[in-house]
């Protein structure tokens, strides 16, 4: 995506606050709402590393406060991003400076915690400027601003947000509108900022796939924003939206008129951009051999998926043998409406009683939280999505496990897609591991409950560590999920592996996406609405992403397994899990390091 580059942060799941729902629904009723996670007391050396990343915080919440507010940066409410003229060259001058500043501490500090922690926000700093210097070097910018604008107030317009710092989305959308003293409106720097090098020699334009679906998608994060405040009861918002939905309009029809011209159709990243991309996801090894080693993980799922489909039909009394067939009779009963909240509140609490009798990782002793999505929220992140809390100063933020039942889709089609993919019974054994528990709502959890420092909490993140953990969950819980449970979850872990050759075989020009679409619907078993939103991300959404489950899986079930050779019968899953999640968000080679250490294994060099 050729986006002006202005956060930090690198994971797609620690943004995912960008996606709102205009009303919460609770998993609990209103009488059993979940009590915070209550934050620990922070080691001394957390508090001097923590003092470290300021600098970088400092950063963020100069060109891009919507973002560092969502992180939890406080007194930034109010503040709009910065796309004046030069931001870019502005930016990576900031970042080097800060750069050197950490690297001359680095060279000073003696703690080896506080090092490992000043080693990462140093490598921060650096790999987020080069992405700035590559987005510049290849692309013409383009910003979706209406989808900036949605993000930036929908992230005060928030159940879990206090009524006191709700009021500051009034003073946003006037910034954003351009209607205070001082601000030029958004839609005007984001014009200017494609303007300036709209016809530089050389420069790509984005995708015309991603652009087209920008512009279908559009007037649902427009009208999402009047929802919004509506929904809040923010007096006086009238007018201001009126404006900011005329200069939005006004800007989609430049982007329809001189961008879109522009746009190109090959989807491919330059490679130096892909390579790039995969790192920052937490891929370290070639897009070849990732996607060699998934085409065989693939093959070895099939193999185990078509065991276990006679057993799955046979219980159900059906007289199938072929997985496909068999995955697509369980689809058959489909949950609706109101169904499926409740649906999911018990199988949390039967999960919950899974760990807790097989002992598998420490519960926190609140329940967890999900809700379904609204359209706009649909526009933004089709998919089901932890929405992570905010992980800095939480003052009861809470993660929110976010169900989409409808994919807004491209010009030319059906205004929605409804997939079927995750609204069965058999789905949500793994679905509500990966999201909930022992998933990613007990990993941020953690964070906050566990005192993590901000290095390894925000600056150490990408997706290799969060989704490969997402993944790591559904597998500790298969054994225990009943049959047709344990179909599924395969067919989730399928999907990850299919993702992995898909990705950089659609950008190494391998393949094409009518192939890859194909391979999804007929070997995935994967519904049309889920298919084309799966090659929508590999493509323009964030190519490179979706590989980081199945690559973030294998070096963690790596990593358990070298430790339990080691320690033998002394092997201890829980006391093993809990150490991880305590860990924060470190990458797998600083991963192994820690669990190495920790586990009297040597120093895991």
């Amino acid at each position: 995506m050729s986006q002006v580059r202005v956060s930090l942060r690198t994971t797609v799941v620690l943004v995912v606050a960008l996606a709102g729902c205009l009303v919460s629904m609770p998993l609990l009723p209103a009488s059993a709402q979940p009590s915070p996670p209550q934050a620990a007391s922070k080691p001394a050396w957390v508090e001097r590393s923590n003092q470290n990343a300021q600098v970088l915080l400092d950063v963020l919440a100069r060109f891009n406060p919507e973002d560092a507010g969502r992180t939890g940066v406080e007194g930034l409410d109010e503040q709009v991003i910065d796309l004046k003229l030069g931001v870019s060259e502005r930016y990576r001058q900031a970042l080097t400076t800060v750069g050197r500043e950490l690297e001359a501490k680095l060279a000073r500090e003696k703690d080896p915690l506080v090092r490992q922690d000043l080693e990462i926000l140093v490598k921060a700093a650096g790999d987020t400027a080069r992405g700035s210097a590559l987005d510049e070097k290849y692309d013409i910018p383009y910003i979706n601003a209406t989808r900036l604008a949605f993000g930036g107030l929908r992230a005060l317009l928030d159940e879990q947000v206090s009524p006191q710092r709700r009021r500051a989305a009034l003073v946003r959308l006037k910034r954003y509108a351009g209607l205070e003293e001082g601000y030029t409106p958004l839609t005007i720097l984001a014009e200017q900022r494609t303007r300036e090098r709209l016809n530089t020699p050389g420069l790509i334009g984005p995708i015309k796939a991603e652009v087209e679906k920008d512009l279908a998608t559009a007037n649902a994060l427009i009208d999402g924003i009047d929802e919004l405040f509506k929904r809040y009861e923010i007096a006086g918002y009238q007018e201001l939206y009126t404006r900011l939905k005329e200069q939005l309009s006004a800007y989609n029809t430049f982007v329809r008129q001189e961008v879109l011209p522009r746009a190109r159709a090959d989807f491919r990243q330059p490679p130096e951009k892909y390579a790039f991309a995969l790192q920052q996801d937490g891929v370290d090894i070639p897009p070849a051999e990732l996607a060699t080693r998934a085409r065989t993980a693939f093959n070895d799922i099939q193999k185990q998926m078509q065991q276990l489909a006679p057993e799955v039909a046979k219980q159900k009394g059906l007289t199938l043998t072929d997985y496909r067939e068999v995955i697509s009779a369980l689809k058959g009963d489909q949950l609706v409406g109101e169904e499926i909240l409740p649906h999911y509140r018990k199988r949390i609490s039967e999960i919950e009683a899974i760990i807790k009798r097989e002992n598998l990782v420490t519960l926190p002793e609140r329940p967890a939280w999900m809700r379904l999505a609204s359209a706009a929220e649909s526009a933004v992140s089709p998919a089901p999505h932890m929405q992570a809390p905010r992980l800095l100063g939480n003052t009861g933020e809470m993660g929110e496990f976010v169900l989409p039942l409808n994919i807004p889709t491209g010009p030319g089609t059906a205004k929605t897609q409804k997939p079927d993919d995750f609204t069965f019974a058999a789905a949500s054994w793994s679905l509500t591991a990966h999201e909930a528990r022992p998933g990613h709502e007990m990993q941020f959890a953690s964070i906050i409950e566990k005192g993590v420092s901000t290095a390894r909490a925000v600056f150490a993140a990408n997706s290799t560590n969060i989704e490969g953990w997402g993944l790591y969950s559904e597998a500790i819980m298969l054994p225990y999920m009943p049959p047709e449970g344990q179909l599924i979850s395969l067919q989730f872990r399928l999907r990850r592996a299919a993702r992995a050759f898909l990705d950089p075989e659609l950008q190494l020009g391998k393949i094409t996406p009518q192939e890859a679409l194909r391979l999804l619907k007929e070997e995935v078993v994967v519904s049309d609405a889920y298919a084309n939103q799966e090659v929508e991300r590999y493509t323009f959404r964030s190519p490179g992403q979706a590989t980081s489950y199945f690559y973030g899986f294998t070096r963690l079930m790596e990593l358990r397994s070298e430790v339990e050779r080691a320690r033998g019968v002394k092997f201890d899953r829980r006391e093993f899990h809990d150490f991880i999640l305590a860990q924060g968000l470190l990458p797998p080679a600083q991963m192994r390091k820690a669990v190495l250490e920790q586990f009297g294994l040597g120093s895991g060099a």
